[in-house]
């Protein structure tokens, strides 16, 4: 009696199962297979034993004899019985090299005939179009040249389906099969039905009392589907998102005081036409808690807790957030380590008062683990340099470990923009008293090619088109050239700089500008030229320092016949270059303030130029910027107030292309060179721009009631400001007084797939007779 385990000739899916239902009863099969050879009383075949004189094998290609008899165990002319023989029979089945074997007794021969698993000539997936070829072939374990194995095509169907589930396509189903080929050779294909994906239709919390559901819709990774459900991917279904929302959500919630947030449960409910989820979020909020009493106090010989009393900067009545208090203790280290103290540790001792709802924070000075750095070591970074992801780390091998230095190094690391995916974890080193940094990194694209438009009312459509690249040559240093293009304007840039010069924070660029006008909003044309070496450097956590050398220059040409004298005689000059020197000094809370809802900016330029023209002058601007969330984080509030000066050095006077000029940039509601001193007794009635100016601007953004899901919200606005001042008023007929123009307007911000869209409605409401409004401004910029 033979016994076989065969192999569908187009469904493995099928086979493989079929296999493991023969093999349950091979036992039974061998025994009877013997026993009706030798006797006809079933129930004394039990106590019988076999010998065999010979074994042959048939059927074998690629596969030796011998291996074979290793996986039977049989020995010629070994007595064996039939357990043994169907033992045999299993290892053989189990070695998974073969699609066939049978045992067949013939008198004193045992004959072992197998049929091996087929090459696999061609792998294939058929009908995905929502994934392309080359995101399966390295990970699928069936590969051409190979041998067939069923357990590796199972695997690869598992492989497929989670690919699809994770982009939301559910339903999808995979099919596979095999199409034999001569000479033992087999065509693996995986017919793929993709199916739709699966949004989430709604997304919802129930519990949150502050904060409104679609605050916390901003707050979620995930996003339910909206009118761009077709281009968006982030309402799509992905249940890996959910852990990761339940997490930002809570640090949400502890970063505006709600120290007790949790979220009780998450329950995700399959529609009944199967093509989408409601998602509910069960959360409960606590109750606000403030910093109270705030202390300082050292267990370290050596070290006076009230030199670090005003050093953490916290202060009583501040909503609490474990971002204030990281950055507390932050400062307290550094402060101790430039003390020489390389070990101490600032530990944190909270005190309820419930009643208050404050936090007493007592900040203890201890005395931490003598523990070294070992070694850093970087992985998965094929085009970084090593030195970029080292210049993040403010410690080296042989420095104390400090965990909360490793961690702000790993968010700056992750900062950088240039991976995809950065882990930074320690871990024991040679000795119990070192540690080993494991860096692991996944580089991200970091270039970009970017064309974009814009519109407005009085240029018309322009064209920009740039190329960034923000790790060239894996360096870190960035490098950009970009052109823009109206109907009467034309400039080109190139920038680059270095953020690490000699492996210190201190940033080294250079900037080249040209740029060409015919008549821009005006009737004359110029040209204009710069190039511009700088460094920038850290004077504290907040203040940077950048100073410059320059050349520039400018020409006048084609003045209209009607123009002002002014204009005529700057023209006359001809080509003005001259060199200068100048620097930025910038205060900016904005990202590593204190608190996350508000961020500040305080920005003074100084340059003394025109060195070597006919024209020398020290201009100086000025700019300061706050910005809050109110209304439970729901409205953005900006406030700016910007101004200017240029004065001349050498009794010389300014020309405009060195004076200011204001435009919807600046003072929305009006025109480029709309406004300011005017020269009214010429033809063209030309516009001069002033050597000072001041404005102010007042902005909010808030949501419109549209699904947030749209990327859809609005804005109003306020802006002030005046220009005025000439040097050349032709004998007082030109009146270059300061009068004010004030407007107001209404924004729509939409976040679109192709880029951020933003128009602007203005309408001036102080202004002169002669100044020349601009209504409505439209900008959009796309990157591929």
């Amino acid at each position: 009696m033979a016994f076989k385990s065969g192999l569908s000739s187009n469904h493995f899916n099928k086979a493989g199962r079929g296999a493991k239902g023969v093999l349950t009863g091979s036992g039974l099969a061998v025994f009877l297979a013997f026993s009706g050879a030798t006797s006809t009383v079933p129930q004394m075949v039990t106590a019988q034993s076999y010998a065999f004189q010979r074994i042959e094998i048939e059927g074998t290609q690629r596969i030796e004899a011998a291996t074979i008899l290793s996986y039977l165990g049989i020995a010629q002319g070994e007595s064996v019985s039939a357990a043994q023989l169907n033992d045999g029979y299993q290892r053989l089945v189990g070695s998974g090299l073969f699609e066939d074997v049978q045992i067949l007794p013939r008198g004193n021969t045992l004959v072992v005939k197998v049929r091996e698993y087929p090459t696999i000539n061609v792998v294939s997936v058929e009908g995905n179009r929502k994934v392309k070829d080359d995101v399966f072939a390295p990970l699928l374990k069936s590969q051409p040249r190979r041998v067939y194995n069923p357990a590796d095509a199972e695997l690869d169907v598992q492989t497929i389906t989670e690919l699809y589930q994770a982009q939301g396509r559910l339903a999808a189903k995979v099919t596979p099969k095999i199409i034999r080929r001569a000479n033992n050779r087999v065509d693996v294909v995986f017919e793929v039905v993709e199916g739709k994906n699966v949004e989430v239709e709604r997304l919802s919390f129930v519990g949150n009392r502050v904060f409104s559901d679609s605050r916390l819709r901003r707050v979620l990774e995930t996003k339910q589907a909206g009118i761009l459900r077709a281009l968006i991917r982030a309402d799509t279904y992905a249940p890996e998102r959910i852990e990761f929302d339940k997490k930002v959500l809570q640090d949400f919630y502890q970063s505006r005081g709600y120290i007790d947030f949790k979220t009780t449960g998450v329950t995700s409910e399959f529609s009944r036409e199967r093509d989408a989820f409601f998602i509910t979020f069960k959360v409960q909020e606590g109750q606000q808690f403030r910093f109270g009493k705030i202390t300082a106090s050292s267990e370290v010989n050596g070290l006076d807790a009230n030199d670090f009393g005003s050093v953490h900067k916290l202060r009583s009545g501040v909503v609490y957030s474990p971002a204030l208090m990281e950055n507390a203790i932050a400062r307290m280290e550094r402060l101790a380590i430039r003390k020489g103290q390389d070990f101490v540790r600032v530990e944190p001792r909270v005190t309820r008062n419930e009643r208050a709802r404050t936090l007493d924070v007592d900040l203890v000075l201890v005395r931490g683990p003598r523990i070294i750095v070992e070694r850093i070591d970087i992985e998965g970074n094929a085009t970084t340099l090593d030195r970029v992801v080292r210049n993040q780390f403010r410690v080296v091998e042989g420095d104390p470990f400090n965990p909360r230095e490793i961690r702000e190094a790993a968010e700056r690391v992750r900062a950088l923009g240039y991976f995809s995916n950065s882990n930074v974890e320690a871990r024991e080193g040679s000795a119990p008293d070192q540690v080993v940094i494991d860096v692991d990194l996944e580089e991200a694209p970091t270039g970009s090619l970017s064309f974009g438009g814009a519109y407005s009312l009085e240029n018309g459509f322009g064209l920009n088109l740039a190329f960034k690249e923000r790790n060239f040559l894996g360096r870190g240093q960035f490098i950009s050239a970009s052109f823009q293009g109206s109907s009467d304007t034309s400039s080109f840039s190139f920038k680059f700089a270095e953020p690490n010069f000699l492996d210190r924070d201190l940033e080294l660029g250079f900037e080249v500008y040209y740029q060409e006008t015919e008549f821009a909003n005006s009737f004359y044309n110029t040209q204009s030229l710069a190039f511009r070496p700088s460094i920038a450097f850290p004077i504290n956590e907040y203040t940077r320092l950048g100073l410059r050398v320059f050349g520039d220059g400018a020409e006048i040409t084609d003045v209209d016949p009607d123009s002002s004298q002014v204009l005529k005689d700057e023209a006359a000059r001809g080509q003005q270059i001259g060199a200068g020197i100048g620097f930025t000094l910038s205060y900016d809370t904005r990202r590593t303030g204190l608190d996350p809802n508000r961020g500040y900016l305080l920005q003074f330029d100084g340059d003394v130029g025109g060195v070597g023209s006919d024209y020398e002058y020290v201009r100086a601007t000025a700019l300061a910027q706050a910005q809050t969330k109110v209304w439970n984080d729901q409205v953005t509030l900006t406030a700016t107030v910007e101004g200017g000066i240029i004065e001349g050095l050498d009794g010389g006077t300014s020309r405009i292309t060195d004076r200011f000029r204001l435009g919807p940039s600046k003072l929305r509601g009006f025109s480029t060179n709309g406004l300011g001193p005017r020269d009214l007794t010429a033809g063209n009635e030309d516009t001069l721009g002033g050597n000072k100016f001041a404005v102010a601007r007042l902005e909010a953004q808030f949501p419109i009631g549209l699904p947030e899901e749209y990327g859809i919200t609005g804005g109003v606005f306020a802006d002030a400001g005046t220009l005025w001042g000439l040097d050349n008023t032709l004998g007082g007929t030109i009146d270059d007084s300061a009068y004010l123009r004030s407007s107001i307007g209404a924004s729509i911000f939409w976040d679109t797939p192709i880029g951020p869209l933003r128009f602007n409605f203005s309408h001036a409401l102080a202004k002169e007779d002669y100044d020349e409004e601009n209504s409505f401004a439209l900008t959009i910029s796309a990157q591929f």
